[in-house]
């Protein structure tokens, strides 16, 4: 197959083409219809950080498949490393027979996740599997069932993570009971704390609610088994925790014996500059789980817990896809491409992208924040700066102009555009990407 020939966009008609055209009917007529999709994108073929359609146009991927193509789109290693595994062993299933690559992930994970105590690896499919696994490993360790997490967090879609997202409603309504003993408690957002609605560090304000109205009004901290936070809210809308807030947490969980759960499915393995981000507060985790980025976009997620808590027997949980040979393989070569030069290279470009779009609540009416760590970066829109209005509609004729200009991203929350990257992109692509979604807020803020 021949190479994509420029880094970037290139657009070759009006959007979408005919044949995006035809594919998008049929699409309608045999998937199923709770597919989230921005706008009619369809791809055929990826490379770094290009994506060429169906009709043969161009565009610079800003969205790297939610986050999960760390290394780019079909990074030769990654590929090369997939074919050799899959010309040996396919599956065998990690729940009844051993193989290597199990141990070799393992210890890598363990050799950079936070904390001087000995790690084990639970290997899932996905990262509301690594959550489920989590939630099961808690109640099992601590002897405890109830759950604590936050406004505006994602965990997953399956019914245990259900319960404890709390994004919106719709990923809720019409599935009836959820699992019970779930806790949610207000998320400092710095830009609009929910507590008083101003702009400020409401860490404080939040973990005082924990303690003086959840701790005394609703659950006895010792019946809690685990408080599951992300570091950064990924659908919440690319929302960083403040330090401070998140080492308060990790004092009151060690306090009460309750365990800490650090959510890095989408701010994990290398995205903020760091390897996780809840490194950036030096806080040690007792679980953490990761997936969408460990493996380059092959399905594989992880569970990694202090050894001493995953003491649960033989046949209490298992997977019978969780640590595929091939996914492992895809992950092995994905963390050594980190490693070498990707986390690094998501810092500074990272940094240098942050540079460029600081200023843009001064310069633009419609956006009232710019946030985020490393290649994890978040841009908020209002329809008023001073009361903060969110402005979901104006956001998303952002994202689709964006993608007229051959420009992929995608919202976050109710009104943030996030910019989530491979973490190969370089200062040229950012630098494109910047004056392209400028160009679409001027115009959007023209025509609002």
């Amino acid at each position: 197959m021949t190479a994509i020939d420029t880094k970037l966009p290139r657009l070759r008609m009006a959007l979408p083409g005919p044949n995006a055209k035809q594919v998008i009917a049929l699409d309608e007529r045999h998937i199923s219809p709770s597919y989230t999709r921005s706008y009619p994108l369809v791809a055929r073929r990826g490379q770094g950080a290009m994506i060429e359609d169906v009709d043969g146009n161009v565009f610079l991927d800003f969205a790297a498949g939610i986050a999960v193509v760390a290394t780019g789109h079909c990074h030769p290693k990654v590929v090369e490393a997939i074919q050799r595994q899959a010309a040996e062993l396919i599956h065998i299933s990690g729940t009844d027979f051993y193989y290597s690559q199990m141990i070799d992930l393992a210890e890598k994970l363990e050799r950079v996740t936070p904390g001087r105590e000995p790690k084990r690896v639970f290997y899932v499919n996905s990262g509301t599997e690594a959550i489920e696994a989590a939630m099961k490993l808690a109640r099992y360790a601590t002897g405890r069932e109830k759950f604590i997490a936050f406004h505006g967090c994602f965990h997953g879609r399956t019914m245990g993570s259900l319960s404890l997202t709390a994004s919106k409603a719709v990923q809720r309504k019409g599935f009836g009971s959820l699992i019970s003993g779930v806790f949610h408690i207000p998320y400092p957002n710095p830009y609009r704390c929910p507590l008083s609605g101003q702009a400020h560090d409401c860490g404080d304000d939040c973990i005082a609610h924990l303690e003086k109205v959840v701790f005394k009004k609703l659950v006895d901290p010792a019946d809690v088994a685990a408080i599951f936070v992300e570091p950064v809210q990924g659908e919440g809308g690319y929302v960083p925790a403040p330090p401070k807030f998140l080492r308060d947490l990790a004092d009151i969980c060690a306090r009460h014996g309750i365990l800490l759960v650090v959510d890095e499915v989408q701010s994990g393995m290398g995205r903020t500059g760091k390897w996780w981000a809840c490194e950036h507060a030096g806080i040690e985790p007792d679980i953490l789980c990761s997936a969408k980025g460990i493996a380059s976009g092959m399905p594989l997620g992880a569970m990694i817990a202090r050894a001493s808590l995953m003491t649960w027997k033989p046949g209490a949980h298992a997977s019978t896809f969780g640590g595929n040979p091939v996914c492992l393989a895809a992950a092995l070569a994905t963390f050594d491409l980190l490693e070498g030069g990707y986390i690094e290279n998501a810092r500074r470009v990272g940094e240098h992208l942050k540079d460029l779009m600081k200023g843009w609540p001064e310069r633009f009416g419609i956006v009232g924040d710019v946030r985020g760590m490393g290649l994890m970066l978040g841009v908020e829109f209002v329809t008023d700066k001073k009361s903060r209005e969110p402005a979901h509609d104006l956001r998303d004729r952002v994202v689709e102009r964006a993608f007229h200009k051959g420009v992929l991203v995608l919202g976050a929350g109710e009104n943030t555009l996030r910019l989530c990257p491979p973490l190969l992109v370089d200062e040229e692509q950012a630098d494109f990407v910047v004056r392209a979604i400028e160009e679409s807020i001027t115009e959007v803020e023209g025509a609002a």
